[in-house]
């Protein structure tokens, strides 16, 4: 039988922000057991690090990363080895978005980190069959974490 996988979330907050780490690590973590997603990650233990941060950080990076001069939510940056990648999230986005759906801001930091996780395991969206397979496993992620979205965000 094959190790079980791990995943280790290291999160580093940038800024001020009324949420522990450990949220994110949780939820992550909870994330990686669903079967999709766990059949994706390295046996054994491996690694992501995210980075809550503000809009003038993404921005900067969207600009250096992605050639795209504006702020967005989230940013995924493919790791090597054991360690899947990098994850940065604008608080800022976190704040306004959750505002913007109704609902608080614990579902919106915990979509926006599974989001990046699963752009590191290899799903996208840039098709209309792969954005309905992200938001599925979204959903089941949230749900495992016993999160809830407002009507109409995903």
């Amino acid at each position: 039988m094959a190790e079980q996988a791990r995943l280790a979330v290291e999160v580093t907050k940038a800024v001020r922000v009324p949420v522990p780490p450990a949220l994110v690590r949780t939820v992550l973590a909870r994330a990686a057991s669903l079967r999709e997603v766990e059949a994706r990650l390295p046996e054994g233990e491996s690694s992501i690090a995210v980075r809550i941060t503000g809009d003038r950080e993404l921005r900067r990076l969207n600009r250096l990363y992605a050639g795209d001069d504006s702020a967005t939510d989230v940013l995924s940056f493919a790791g090597t080895g054991d360690h899947l990648g990098d994850i940065a999230i604008s608080w800022t986005r976190v704040a306004h978005q959750a505002a913007e759906y109704g609902h608080p801001v614990v579902p919106e930091l915990a979509l926006l980190s599974i989001h990046g996780m699963l752009h590191l395991l290899g799903w996208d969206h840039a098709t209309a069959a792969e954005r309905k397979e992200m938001s599925r496993l979204t959903l089941a992620a949230l749900e495992l974490s016993d999160l809830r979205l407002a009507p109409g965000r995903l």
